[in-house]
């Protein structure tokens, strides 16, 4: 499992998120996730709202991206991983509370993203290259 940096961590907060993934035929499909943030330093997650083609496709292949590039700017990171649905336990009560806090609509699930392998999106050379991010250390 990789690692997410603190300049990663801060990017996931300041751009905007988009999720792709793929459903039983292997037809991609991408789209926005407003409530994409990081769980932990292995881990994003986000609370699945609209129940429509991400939430039907996590359940029949959870492999999953999420890519993070704020405009105007050069540099990105796409993770790659596999989605975990939670629907009764605390992960999915500390979403609610977080959607409540937020004002934003009951979600339907949290969907935890595991941090399997993270990739440049920055602009020039780097680009679509496997980042090394290590363990921060204290």
């Amino acid at each position: 499992m990789a690692t997410l940096s603190n300049e990663q961590k801060q990017l996931v907060k300041d751009a905007f998120g988009f999720v792709a993934t793929v459903d039983e035929n292997g037809n991609p499909q991408i789209g926005p996730k407003g409530t994409l943030r990081v769980l932990d330093d292995e881990h994003l997650i986000y609370n699945e709202e609209t129940g429509h083609q991400s939430w039907h496709n996590v359940q029949v292949n959870p492999k999953i991206a999420a890519a993070f590039h704020p405009f105007p700017g050069m540099k990105g990171f796409r993770v790659e991983g596999r989605a975990t649905i939670h629907q009764d336990d605390d992960i999915f009560k500390e979403a609610q509370e977080w959607a409540s806090e937020k004002k934003l609509p009951k979600a339907l699930a949290a969907v935890v993203i595991s941090v399997d392998r993270t990739v440049s999106l920055d602009a020039g050379k780097n680009a679509g290259i496997e980042i090394e991010n290590k363990p921060v250390k204290d």
